[in-house]
């Protein structure tokens, strides 16, 4: 008969070793973090971070990082193992790619994966992935014709070998961009993350006596599964659709989805999706698929952690569409369908849950790359700026909606001081926009306003990333729609949400980004909550 106090014993130091794990993916992250040159990683968390077994399942993954990212890579390690025999890995190693469909969807995102020896056997791999400034060919934007267009392609090779640096393939990088210095400079960086993950994973198993993950693996993934597999039996069985209309490029496009609970796994099917476009706005189905289970975990299992098990339990299937784009579709911009995703799954969620699904939000992150030039005959600076801007979230079932929150994307927003200081721009303004979440019982989450202007003796192009500018977010319940983004320039003139775009000196940029649906009979929203909301200027207006 076994002891039941010696179970409880393996059970906690399990535990521990689990949370020991999650530290040392945590401590690879920041180390992303604190090292890399490009803002959209330093300052924003744009990353991801994790470790995973032999057979390539995560194990855990760092809490910094964005949804899209760690989703893909849970996925894309498997991508290079299938690339790189195991009989030519070996201590040192560092592997890369930035290929869409193997990695995370498009070109400016760089994953890198490692193998971790201890005692000469492979116990795991590490992987982390961060968004770079440049890439080359066209430049971060939904203007090119074809993947080839939008810049350099790195296939599935080694970025280091036996501790060695590829510089034949930093000097093809640094010939191909236009921030050299930033891109390799990330490069390294993204090498770093995984080898203090590697090597304080190797200091722990030392400190345990741990010759490999096994056990580990085991413990967590079936602890996992258990409390997954509870959580998809409590839910209605039956399938239900959405679709959600979005700006597109130059016309509409409609997102289709059909979510399925079925008795032990829930599936998402994209049929009904508007065919790929012609433009740089195409998502590969990993970037659809993880940012469509990213939705399916909020609503399922929000407070279970998210691994190769929990993953496991959504199926994510479309025909070719824009959320199944195929090679070589153009890829740029794949963020704005593919962060549309969770309000098109949540929504067809609603209908099974009903009064537990928050409305529709701002959804994609309103980006802009900035590429800055002296005036004609003037002397100056060029520089290539990135922003992450975010609008408003939906309201909740019990609360408002958070205001200019990047849900889903949760990367953080860019202090202004260090946008400022990457290139020759101002911000003059960036406040919240008023009035712009809709009106309901709890109200929408409000947008921004941001205004930008080159320096003195300096002009600028801007790429445009914009969504929900024609297309509000819905309301649900009764809610109200969010108030709909606007592009323009200080003197009225409208821009396009979309496109590569022309600033001229003197001029300043105006972005009024859009406000998150309300929730609710606006008839029930209580005069406190009304009286607040005059009272700190989120309405301006005395009664809504």
């Amino acid at each position: 008969m076994s002891d039941p106090g010696k179970n409880s014993i393996g059970e906690i130091r399990m535990q521990v070793m689990w949370n020991r794990l999650i530290s040392v993916v945590e401590e690879q992250a920041l180390t992303l973090l604190r090292t890399a040159f490009s803002t959209s990683v330093r300052e924003s968390g744009d990353l991801s971070a994790g470790v995973f077994d032999p057979r390539g399942q995560m194990l855990a993954q760092a809490v910094t990082g964005t949804p899209g990212h760690v989703n893909t890579m849970a996925e894309a390690v498997l991508h290079f193992m299938n690339a790189i025999p195991r009989e030519q890995m070996f201590e040192g190693d560092t592997y890369v790619t930035n290929d869409p469909w193997l990695g995370t969807g498009h070109l400016h995102d760089i994953t890198m994966v490692s193998p971790s020896f201890l005692n000469g056997e492979l116990v795991a791999f590490f992987a982390c992935t961060a968004h770079v400034v440049d890439v080359g060919g066209r430049g971060f934007g939904a203007d090119g014709k074809s993947v080839y267009e939008e810049g350099i392609q790195i296939p599935i090779m080694k970025f280091a070998e036996k501790g060695k640096v590829n510089l034949d393939l930093v000097r093809i990088l640094r010939a191909n961009v236009r921030e050299p210095n930033q891109v390799i400079g990330d490069f390294y960086s993204l090498a770093a993350c995984n080898e203090v993950g590697h090597r304080r994973l190797v200091d722990m198993m030392k400190e345990i006596g741990l010759a490999s993950l096994d056990g580990l693996g085991d413990f967590i993934f079936s602890r996992t599964r258990d409390a997954m597999l509870e959580r998809i039996e409590a839910l209605p069985k039956g399938s239900w659709s959405n679709e959600l209309v979005t700006d597109g490029y130059d016309e509409p496009v409609k997102l289709a989805a059909t979510v399925s609970v079925r008795d032990d796994h829930v599936e998402v099917d994209f049929t009904g999706t508007d065919p790929m476009s012609r433009w740089g706005i195409n998502c590969p189905i990993i970037y659809s698929k993880a940012y469509a289970c990213y939705a399916l975990k909020c609503m399922v299992a929000p407070d279970i952690p998210n691994n190769a098990a929990s993953l496991a339990f959504f199926t994510v299937t479309s025909p070719v569409n824009i959320l199944n784009a195929v090679r070589p579709a153009p890829v740029a911009l794949r963020h704005i369908f593919g962060h549309m995703v969770p309000d098109l799954v949540l929504g067809a969620f609603a209908k099974a849950l009903p009064g537990k699904i928050l409305a529709e939000g701002a959804g994609a992150l309103w980006n802009i790359h900035i590429s800055a030039r002296p005036v004609a005959g003037a002397s100056g600076r060029r520089a290539e700026v990135l922003m992450f801007n975010s609008g408003g979230m939906g309201a909740r079932p019990e609360l408002d909606g958070l205001s200019a929150t990047a849900f889903p994307s949760g990367v953080h927003t860019m202090p202004i001081e260090a946008t400022e200081h990457t290139g020759p721009i101002v911000i003059w303004r960036k406040e919240l926009r008023p009035n712009s979440g809709g009106d309901g019982e709890f109200r929408g989450g409000l947008g921004q306003i941001i205004e930008i202007e080159a320096t003195e003796g300096h002009e600028f192009d801007f790429s445009a990333m914009f969504d929900r500018v024609n297309h509000p977010a819905h309301g649900r319940n009764g809610g109200k729609p969010g108030v709909a983004g606007v592009v323009k320039l200080d003197d009225g003139t409208r821009m396009r949400p979309k496109g590569w775009q022309h600033v001229p000196a003197g001029r300043r940029l105006i972005l009024e980004l859009p406000g998150g649906g309300g929730y609710g009979d606006p008839a029930r929203r209580s005069a406190a909550a009304r009286a607040n909301d005059r009272s700190k200027g989120y309405v301006t207006e005395n009664d809504r």
